[in-house]
């Protein structure tokens, strides 16, 4: 029965076109049904926009990053992972970034919906507390989806069900989750996450030479670049994109970013995380203590 709902969701779903945005907890197969509203998007012949915003377990682009994807074919389904268009959030996790994520996501919504007659939005599993319900409500109020579809195993999803359809005028439908869906350890997610770490820092990496006054949020030069060691930033073009992503290294008293995306680097985004270039495994930072030795 859970299979039919699903599949007839999604056959409705691309015949209709318009922004349609999934939410639901972890392991609740938001990628899977977005991949299946697709695969019909495509039958109908449909031009597609897939923006992954799941910024913790990425399939367009790597963690941390938004990532947009034209669809245009079922051989664009089978190699998801090259985006089109980035935007930086700099965490694998929505806490105390609401606004990076929510602007990025909208941001490229905005660019698919110029485009592509079928938007799909996957998100992050965040979806209780107040950060949960922040994140889904702004993204909501800015990109302005025809269709919520909201997977749940029980009722987990009813205070953020409720405060969508309260407060604007997209539907939300729910769903069952689907039984076969298989539920990934922490330790699996931490894998896979190492994992897109490794393959945007894949060589060649180069090492660029750079000054504070190319980063934001800005820093002081009285600050000891040191601290900075390690710090991930999104490399930027100058017109809002994001390139790909660097780390910072400071060495014998110059500050250079490492990267193989340097071509076209006007800027650089601090991101809150800190990548070992030689594992790829990542533990989180607070800027402002890194930057003011405060954590308020």
């Amino acid at each position: 029965m859970t299979e039919i709902q699903h599949a007839q969701l999604a056959a409705d779903t691309a015949a209709a076109g318009g922004v349609v945005m999934l939410v639901g907890a972890p392991d609740t197969g938001k990628t899977t049904l977005s991949h299946q509203i697709m695969t019909e998007g495509v039958k109908a012949g449909k031009s597609i926009a897939y923006v992954d915003a799941d910024v913790g377990q990425s399939t367009v682009g790597p963690p941390t990053c938004v990532g947009l994807r034209w669809i245009n074919s079922a051989d664009d389904l089978d190699n998801l992972s090259k985006a089109v268009e980035l935007r930086v959030v700099g965490s694998t996790s929505p806490e105390r970034l609401v606004l990076q994520q929510v602007l990025a996501t909208a941001t490229l919504v905005d660019v698919g919906r110029r485009s592509a007659d079928l938007v799909v939005i996957d998100t992050t599993g965040a979806v209780s507390g107040v950060v949960g319900q922040t994140l889904k409500y702004h993204k909501m109020e800015l990109c302005r989806p025809e269709l919520v579809v909201a997977l749940q195993r029980g009722a987990e999803m009813e205070p953020v069900i409720g405060m969508l359809r309260r407060f604007f005028a997209g539907r939300v439908e729910t769903l069952p989750v689907d039984p076969e869906v298989a539920p990934v350890s922490p330790h699996e997610r931490s894998e896979l996450r190492q994992a897109g770490f490794a393959v945007a820092f894949e060589d060649p990496l180069e090492r660029w030479r750079v000054r504070p006054t190319v980063f934001a949020p800005t820093i002081s030069a009285g600050l000891d670049f040191a601290r900075l060691n390690g710090v991930l930033v999104g490399v930027q073009d100058g017109e809002g994109r994001c390139l790909g992503l660097g780390a910072l290294e400071y060495d014998e008293g110059v500050l250079r970013v490492v990267t193989n995306c340097g071509e076209g680097m006007q800027g650089l985004r601090l991101g809150s995380l800190r990548v070992d270039l030689k594992n790829h495994k990542v533990q989180r930072v607070n800027l402002r203590e890194v930057m003011f030795g405060l954590d308020r």
